[in-house]
């Protein structure tokens, strides 16, 4: 993963998650992109109901 999409993705996880960018700091990528995928998932199926 590029820079810029970790970027994004730890941006979307902390406006989604209230997460704290400092602990998703130390994730590696695989960890960032797993729960970028639950987050957004999450969200699609909220705004679905």
């Amino acid at each position: 993963m590029s820079r810029q999409e970790r970027k994004n993705m730890i941006n979307f996880i902390e406006v989604m998650k209230k997460a704290d960018r400092e602990s998703l700091a130390f994730m590696t990528d695989a960890d960032i992109e797993h729960l970028y995928n639950n987050v957004y998932e999450q969200m699609m199926i909220h705004q679905s109901l």
